[in-house]
């Protein structure tokens, strides 16, 4: 498997005429070695040529197995890591580095190597890492399932005596108990006004009658994240409430009926922008219609306006509308889809339907 993706960027370096590549994002390396391994300010690089193992420059404080994929430079803590990694550098040949790599590494290697040319290889890796093989959506799947039953139990949780807050150390504990790794992002757990701000922080606030509560959750599991969106209302519904939730279910229905290989992300949010903007709330829907995820939380690749990418099995991303009322409230609902051959499949099984709660 893993070596598969190895050979898928090797080939895409050599379309490319890319001779060295450093991989230097802990979820890259994950994803092209299996080894998840938190460098911290200490260097932690992969290094790939087009023919050859990679060679993996790690600290010695990280106790990783050698095996006969890769090769293994050692790095102790008083050795200048720049120089080692500079001299296995091929200096008249372009240096493609990926993305957020400290620049204190990347202008110390500039000064180090002098000539070398330097260009942004992250389109490379995510363009593989885009397309989901076997394996991830079993993952994924599996992180959404547990995301659904944590989902249940919160909406189940739900008191008028629960802050923001205490709810977000509930769900910490539900997900303990499912089995999972985590908060894959700290969860939004917004009540009534506050659910205007769609990253509002969560605060001490407690439950009112007629409050909307958005529950913007997500787990990690094996590695891989889930996310998910719902919002339900507290005792009371009144009419505009009403309203507002129905336009924002229905572009979310809408936006996800589009999705099948060869559309464009930018019609899929279109088609959830429409639905908004022709109940009069288009100005209240502020962000882009999702995002792609798998490893990460936010991933290589958005539904949003300007994204003219298609649609290709494996992919992952959210469809996650929302109506944001300043001062009232905030209604948004978020779901995963998978591209599958012929269409798409809804990873959340969680309802949508309007929730009233006591």
């Amino acid at each position: 498997m893993y070596s598969e993706r190895i050979v898928k960027l090797k080939e895409l370096m050599k379309e490319k005429n890319l001779e060295q590549l450093l991989v230097t994002d802990t979820a890259s390396i994950f994803y092209l070695t299996g080894r998840w391994i938190e460098a911290g300010e200490r260097l932690l690089v992969l290094l790939v040529r087009p023919s050859g193992k990679p060679v993996l420059f790690i600290n010695e404080l990280f106790p990783e197995k050698e095996s006969d994929d890769l090769d293994f430079v050692w790095i102790k803590d008083t050795t200048d890591s720049i120089s080692l990694l500079a001299e296995k550098l091929e200096k008249e040949k372009v240096l493609g580095i990926d993305k957020n790599w400290p620049s204190g590494f990347l202008i110390r290697l500039m000064e180090t190597t002098g000539s070398t040319r330097y260009v942004n290889s992250s389109l490379l890796l995510d363009l593989i890492r885009s397309q989901k093989d076997e394996e991830e959506i079993r993952f994924m799947k599996e992180a959404s399932k547990l995301n659904d039953d944590a989902m249940t139990m919160l909406i189940d949780a739900i008191h008028e005596d629960m802050t923001e807050k205490e709810m977000e150390e509930r769900l910490r504990e539900i997900y303990e108990t499912l089995g999972a790794d985590g908060f894959s992002f700290t969860p939004i757990i917004a009540y009534g006004k506050n659910g205007a701000n769609p990253h509002h922080e969560n605060s001490h606030r407690l439950l009112k009658e007629g409050d909307s509560i958005i529950l913007d959750i997500g787990c990690r599991k094996d590695n891989y994240a889930s996310d998910m969106t719902r919002t339900v209302f507290y005792v009371e519904l009144d009419e505009k409430a009403g309203e507002v939730y129905e336009t924002v279910l229905e572009a979310n229905r809408k936006a996800i009926e589009m999705v099948k290989p060869g559309v464009r992300f930018s019609d899929i949010d279109k088609a959830a922008r429409e639905v908004i903007e022709q109940k009069g709330y288009g100005e209240f829907f502020t962000h882009r219609t999702g995002h792609s995820i798998g490893i990460e939380v936010h991933e290589y690749g958005d539904v949003s306006s300007v994204n003219d990418d298609v649609l290709k099995p494996g992919m992952i991303f959210s469809v996650e509308p929302g109506i944001y009322l300043e001062g009232e409230l905030g209604v948004r609902i978020e779901d995963l889809v998978l591209v599958t051959e012929e269409g798409h499949e809804v990873l959340n099984r969680y309802p949508k339907d309007l929730q009233v709660i006591y």
